[in-house]
């Protein structure tokens, strides 16, 4: 088991299980949460990872319906947790990677919403670009992760 927080510690979970992927995505939804280029998450099963404590998270919707709930810390601010819940699919969290200790990181395996960049990232990944060839990606890895096939650190 292991513990992810925000930089000032307001924000804390426990991790009981292991990471189903690791991606980038790169919508303006990201990058504005993330007041970054792109968004560097890690998905989990909701089961794995316990919420932070009640109060010290902001949720906001950005987009109707609201399948995600992106989270920030209540005290300073950062990008902290996500959930998404959506019907017929998972439960299941995002978290930084940033907030995650950095040996226990799977490996990034794709870049969604690519076409929406600010900048290029030079590396092998597939760049997936558009709502539908994201989507595709993104569940293509959720249904490798039901198989059982687990994607790991580093």
């Amino acid at each position: 088991m292991s513990t992810g927080h925000c930089g000032c510690g307001n924000v804390s979970f426990e991790i009981s299980g292991q990471p189903l992927f690791r991606m980038r995505c790169h919508c303006t939804i990201c990058q504005r949460f993330n007041q970054a280029p792109f968004a560097d998450v890690v998905i989990f099963r909701a089961d794995d990872v316990g919420l932070p404590a009640e109060g010290t998270v902001d949720y906001q919707s950005y987009k109707a319906p609201p399948n995600v709930q992106r989270g920030r810390c209540a005290a300073c601010g950062q990008a902290a947790f996500e959930r998404f819940e959506m019907a017929l699919f998972p439960k299941l969290r995002m978290v930084p990677a940033a907030l995650l200790p950095s040996d226990e990181l799977p490996d990034v395996r794709f870049d969604a919403f690519y076409d929406k960049r600010v900048r290029d990232i030079e590396d092998n990944k597939p760049k997936h670009e558009g709502f539908w060839a994201s989507q595709r990606a993104f569940l293509q890895l959720w249904r490798a992760s039901r198989a059982g096939k687990r994607f790991s650190a580093n």
